[in-house]
């Protein structure tokens, strides 16, 4: 997978408390923010996974039945 570099900005607090995590289990600072935001998203998938099923419930959004879907594709 290709990596991108980026520049970040932490509160002191927080910076510092990433380095000595990094120290402790010996990991690059960049493996623990990756892995830091990995399990955010998954967080996050579950969070927009509660939102659209709330939405489908309030009747905000609506299904389209998957017979449907496959004809207007033509994959029947």
């Amino acid at each position: 997978m290709a990596h991108v570099r980026l520049n970040i900005s932490l509160e002191e607090d927080l910076a510092k408390e990433l380095d000595e995590i990094a120290k402790e289990l010996g990991e690059k600072k960049s493996h623990i923010i990756r892995d830091a935001l990995m399990y955010y998203f998954d967080y996050l998938d579950v969070k927009l996974a509660e939102k659209r099923l709330k939405e489908i419930e309030e009747g905000k959004t609506e299904l389209i039945p998957a017979e449907e879907v496959f004809k207007k594709l033509d994959l029947e």
